[in-house]
């Protein structure tokens, strides 16, 4: 699936790149792919997502740590795309997240814009700057390092 400037990648083939499936999964489409660069994905923010009958009840608000998620399963998808065949039965865990900000609500309805750009790779570790947006709006950034190896011993 390795390439440049891809600037689409449905719902369809996220599945088959990333292992992630609902209610985890927080990537709904690539809108942009700079392959092993940057990625920018779209996740639909709905009210029947389970996360919104407990935060909060009758103030339903996107739980940071899924806006963090969402920054590191589109880093994946740049990490995958840019690895291709290599990356069969190889999974991508998070290593350290650094500077964390929360900027704004991101609430059902909202379409959340989540834009990753590598900051620097070493083998299998990876470095990235993310940044989720709603309607141009920073809602929440972050430094998100992660690690690719294979599925086989990861569970290790």
């Amino acid at each position: 699936m390795s390439g440049v400037n891809k600037t689409l990648i449905d719902i369809q083939q996220v599945m088959e790149m990333i292992p992630h499936r609902y209610p985890i999964l927080l990537v709904d489409r690539v809108i942009e792919l700079e392959s092993g660069e940057s990625a920018t994905s779209i996740k639909n923010v709905t009210m029947n997502e389970p996360q919104f009958m407990g935060h909060f009840p009758g103030y339903p608000v996107m739980p940071g740590v899924l806006i963090i998620e969402s920054m590191a399963q589109t880093a994946a998808l740049v990490v995958v795309d840019f690895l291709g065949e290599k990356a069969k039965g190889k999974v991508v865990y998070f290593m350290t997240i650094d500077n964390a900000r929360f900027r704004k609500p991101v609430i059902p309805g909202d379409t959340m814009h989540v834009h990753v750009e590598k900051i620097q790779s070493r083998g299998a570790v990876w470095k990235f700057k993310g940044t989720a947006t709603v309607k141009g709006k920073v809602c929440a950034e972050a430094v998100i390092s992660a690690m690719i190896t294979d599925m086989d011993s990861a569970a290790r």
